[in-house]
């Protein structure tokens, strides 16, 4: 139980454990349920298609209590890429903490904050992590530039 008293659904660690381990999964959304008291898994994929990924992040709705606005998300991105020089290529799981700074509420992002880290813990095996306000800091180049550390 985070901080701010939101559970982490069963049905988040059985997801994450598909993309670990059966590479059957490519990414997962998560978002907090409607009564914002569970950790629940939004949408999950095989496509490798960053764009729509992307897409679905900048996308979602808060949807809080009535109100609209953008929606913060958590989610795990299986991220592949090939090194420089034909070293081979990696795989390195990704979290993103997606709290967009413009059109979002403030109880949904206070809480998407204070219960970041009880999703972290549950899910093991995350190799990076990317905290992202702003449309730009999602980007391929973006996330590729921190993940690899340089190192292309």
């Amino acid at each position: 139980m985070s901080k701010s008293g939101v559970s982490v659904s069963p049905e988040c660690i059985s997801k994450f454990n598909e993309l670990k381990l059966g590479k059957s999964v490519k990414y997962i959304i998560y978002k907090l349920s409607d009564d914002y008291k569970e950790i629940v898994v939004e949408d999950s994929s095989s496509d490798p298609d960053w764009e729509t990924f992307q897409s679905k992040l900048m996308n979602a709705k808060a949807g809080h209590k009535g109100k609209e606005g953008k929606g913060p998300r958590y989610a795990v991105y299986d991220f592949q890429y090939e090194l420089e020089g034909g070293e081979g290529t990696r795989n390195k799981i990704v979290f993103i903490s997606w709290s967009p700074d413009e059109g979002t509420l403030v109880f949904p992002r206070m809480t998407y904050a204070s219960s970041k880290e009880s999703l972290k813990n549950a899910l093991n095996g995350i190799a990076a992590e990317v905290q992202a306000n702003r449309d730009d800091e999602i980007e391929y180049a973006t996330i590729l530039k921190d993940i690899s550390k340089g190192k292309r």
